[in-house]
């Protein structure tokens, strides 16, 4: 007999949930420009040992995500789930204690792969929901919302705590997390795993597209997001402006996230997603133009929206070609490579400040990461489509 009551499998508070389990091991993502600029003011690391340690910490989310893709299918992840919490916090604070860029590499190597097997284990439960993009959707919004708090709030407590505040509120936002569990449905594993469409074997070129897709996507971003602040700076901007510019916009960006859990597949995803990556591409293009803090706060509020919109849409999409749960860890997986891919090459382009070099090439992984998801959604949207003619076509049957 359960001692706590369960949410709705599919309904609002266990998409919220689910969202929190699945932030909780890469949440220092959503607070990177807040961390990489702690780093750099607390402690006085440079620029790259700064973006080297973000970067450390999201590869081994990246390695995290791997190991998950081979045992999702076969854990209980509640006990899982609740073991790899209580280790976050414990290598949170222990990274409050330490002083040297190389000493927090290896350390947040070790936080990430932790924080990347949560986090596979958390896409493989949300796999298993009837709409997965709406439950991504909700988890875009958590993120955002609440890292647009971090970013707002961290740089400026720095000086006063130091650099600890930063591992501490990541050590809090677990022990929330470990507080939500029990008030999660069970979410089975399922006996066969389907395809897409319910019927057909994995599609594993189109889901190849979609990884890529991925993959591109969350670099092109991440690249620039880590040094959003500092980018700010650059083009003369003062920090408090920047940092609550980006607050804002994590708000603000929430609002792409929530447009997701409304529209759902009501449009399909190919011309969501059409739209949304135009809108992206030029957003980013903007920042060439950051020493106008119009330009500046405008091209923050419209990227944060485009990227929890269609990352949404993508995540959604590696998880629609496997209800098992392992395409979802797969989509983990290569997100993180793509998180931690951006800031390692943003610091290597820093050490010149070469802002502009570093905007073209977010840019150009931005559009490639759109050819690279069109093929998917399209694919996804025509076996919805027959799906729903064969429902139609059947008597009693209501697609």
């Amino acid at each position: 007999m359960k001692r706590f009551p369960s949410a709705a499998p599919d309904g609002l508070v266990a998409a919220i949930l689910l969202s929190f389990l699945a932030t909780a091991g890469l949440f220092y993502v959503n607070i990177m420009a807040a961390l990489v600029t702690g780093l750099i003011d607390g402690l006085h690391f440079t620029e790259r040992e700064a973006g080297f340690v973000a970067s450390a910490n999201v590869y081994g989310a990246a390695f995290g995500a791997l190991i998950s893709i081979f045992f999702v299918k076969r854990i209980s992840w509640r006990p899982v789930a609740i073991g790899l919490l209580l280790t976050l916090v414990t290598l949170d604070l222990a990274s409050t204690l330490l002083r040297t860029a190389q000493t927090l590499i290896a350390l947040r190597f070790l936080h990430g792969t932790v924080g990347g097997m949560l986090v596979g284990t958390a896409f493989s439960v949300i796999a298993r929901t009837r709409i997965p993009d709406r439950t991504f959707g909700m988890l875009l919004v958590v993120q955002f919302g609440l890292g647009g708090l971090g970013v707002m709030f961290l740089p400026r407590l720095v000086p006063v705590f130091g650099t600890a505040v930063l591992f501490w509120a990541l050590a809090a936002f677990s022990v929330v997390t470990l507080a939500m569990i029990p008030f999660l449905p069970d979410y089975a594993r399922p006996k066969t795993p389907t395809g897409a469409a319910g019927t057909q074997p994995i599609r594993w070129f189109p889901l190849a597209l979609a990884l890529v897709s991925v993959v591109l996507f969350q670099s092109g971003n991440m690249a620039l997001a880590a040094y959003m602040i500092e980018l700010g700076r650059h083009y003369g901007l003062q920090i408090d402006f920047a940092s609550t510019v980006l607050g804002f916009a994590g708000w603000i960006g929430a609002l792409g996230s929530l447009a997701v859990v409304f529209i759902g597949l009501r449009f399909g995803r190919f011309w969501p997603l059409v739209i949304a990556f135009i809108a992206t591409v030029s957003g980013n293009a903007l920042f060439h133009f950051s020493a106008a803090p119009g330009i500046y706060t405008f091209a923050n509020l419209g990227t944060s929206v485009t990227w929890s919109f269609v990352i949404s849409y993508l995540l959604g999409m590696c998880a629609s070609f496997d209800r098992g749960g392992q395409s979802a860890a797969m989509a983990g997986f290569m997100s993180k490579v793509g998180l931690a891919t951006g800031p390692l090459v943003a610091g290597l382009l820093l050490d010149g400040q070469r802002f502009g070099l570093l905007i073209n090439i977010a840019v150009v992984a931005l559009a490639a990461s759109a050819l690279a998801a069109l093929l998917p959604a399209a694919l996804l949207d025509r076996a919805s489509r027959e799906t729903a003619r064969v429902g139609a076509s059947l008597p009693g049957v209501t697609p």
